[in-house]
């Protein structure tokens, strides 16, 4: 079954404001509301960190693009590579987003990191893209698959009604108590772990790794350096993204010079490993014929390997690590929508209200958005679109390591990024490999980030004006 699932639009319009935490503290805006927060309370443990990098990563993108790659390379091998390269990305990434938020450790990821490093419109941008393409999408886009897979195990349920009840249940769980949302996270990701380690057992047993096929090692070559491979890239990097879950949370995190590396460096380094692991089942358990173009991969593996039983089964249980994914990022996004509503008067309904209650208005705000989406979405080339945004925003912002040193070398750097320059260099090269191919083979998704962008640096000369205003008239 090749069902077309509501998935990018959710997570197009969500990635565009979850790419942005940047303290507003240029002198063009004066900031004594900003000045003026409440210390936010660190609550949350490096296990938990963790756990939210794992959750965050391992969703509907490993169980949806496999399927798109094959068709899009055709080459078993070089799909498998290029889920290697896409963990090598990622990992360097994690590194050079350690280093940051270790000396920057406050919540906001991206929004505070690059109006740190840059400049406050550039933050409020990538703020603005973590709302729009970042967090808001990809919950809805989570929802609808939770959705799709739990009909099976209750059939006749309506989709879209059980994914808005899911939406609501985790905003408001998250919204009550920042350490009860924190539990739930890590109860629901290790048993996330636990049955994607079971499938990938079951499945290396029982599959047959012939399926992968036999190419010599030029015919793969070619695949790796074709267009299509980088643009392949880019479904990857969407599966993927999420490795730097943490840094959303940072202000929460206890002992962040340590927690935060450690989360970034190990979450990352767990979920390459298990999508390594799943991938080799899914092809390995069906002819790449029959899985090519498929976006529920996960379900025509499961009833090559266990049976048309096992198949619905499995949909059952994938709707529950869906959950996972969603309460992750429930937890994770507010926390760019509470740093903007510190630094920027006319957003302060968006700051956290208590130390131990999430930030009420910014969840709501992204319910809302969430479920808006998911009632209106549908599944296009916006795999594509959001995986573009993902890689310009962290590009961007693992530069900032180099500007940072050069900037500020005397900055107190609790953890160093490993390997650097090196790495930091081969995650801009490789993340602008995969930026120039699809600017080439899609250049519509150019026009689409212009825009983007464009509203964003709207919507911030507008709040930098209105807060402006608020603080003259205060002073």
């Amino acid at each position: 079954m090749k069902h077309q699932s509501t998935l990018p639009t959710a997570i197009a319009v969500a990635e565009l404001l979850n790419d942005s935490a940047v303290r507003v503290e240029a002198a063009s805006v004066s900031r004594p509301a900003a000045a003026a927060k409440a210390p936010t309370l660190r609550l949350m443990g490096a296990f938990t960190a963790t756990m939210l990098v794992v959750a965050s990563m391992v969703g509907t993108g490993v169980f949806t693009t496999t399927g798109l790659l094959l068709e899009g390379i055709g080459s078993s091998p070089a799909v498998l590579l290029a889920w290697v390269f896409g963990g090598v990305i990622a990992f360097f990434g994690a590194l050079s987003y350690a280093e940051l938020v270790a000396a920057l450790p406050r919540n906001g990821g991206e929004y505070q990191l690059l109006g740190r490093i840059f400049h406050p419109a550039v933050g409020f941008v990538a703020g603005w893209v973590s709302l729009v393409v970042g967090f808001s999408a990809p919950i809805a886009a989570a929802a609808i698959g939770f959705g799709v897979y739990f009909q099976a195990v209750v059939p006749g349920l309506n989709p879209l009604l059980s994914a808005t009840l899911l939406i609501v249940l985790f905003s408001g769980i998250h919204a009550a108590h920042v350490t009860l949302g924190s539990g739930m996270q890590n109860l629901f990701t290790i048993a996330k772990v636990v049955v994607v380690l079971a499938f990938i057992g079951g499945g290396l047993a029982l599959g047959d790794m012939g399926h992968i096929g036999h190419e010599s090692p030029t015919e793969t070559l070619g695949a790796v350096m074709s267009p299509a491979f980088a643009v392949g890239l880019i479904f990857v990097s969407f599966a993927y993204s999420g490795w730097n879950g943490a840094a959303y949370i940072a202000g929460e995190i206890k002992n962040p010079a340590r927690s935060l590396p450690k989360a970034l460096a190990l979450g990352t380094g767990v979920v390459t490993l298990l999508y390594l692991g799943l991938n080799m089942v899914f092809m390995g358990a069906a002819p790449a014929e029959e899985l090519s173009g498929t976006i529920d991969v996960g379900t025509v593996a499961a009833t090559h390997l266990f049976g048309t039983q096992a198949g619905r089964a499995l949909s059952g249980v994938i709707s529950l690590l869906l959950v996972s994914s969603v309460s992750a990022m429930i937890m994770s996004g507010p926390r760019v929508y509470q740093a903007i509503g510190e630094d920027y008067r006319c957003f302060s309904f968006l700051k956290m209200r208590s130390g131990k209650t999430g930030p009420f208005y910014a969840i709501l705000l992204q319910a809302v958005a969430a479920i808006i989406m998911l009632l209106t979405s549908s599944f296009d080339a916006l795999l594509t679109y959001i995986g573009f945004t993902l890689s310009l925003s962290a590009g961007l912002t693992v530069i900032g390591v180099f500007v940072m040193r050069k900037r500020e070398p005397d900055l107190p750097r609790p953890y160093r990024c490993w390997g650097y320059p090196v790495t930091p260099v081969l995650f801009i090269l490789l993340s602008c490999w995969m930026v120039v191919f699809t600017l080439i083979e899609a250049p519509v998704v150019a026009v689409a980030g212009a825009v983007t962008v464009f509203s964003g640096l709207g919507v911030w000369a507008m709040a930098r004006r209105f807060s402006t205003m608020e603080d003259v008239k205060e002073s």
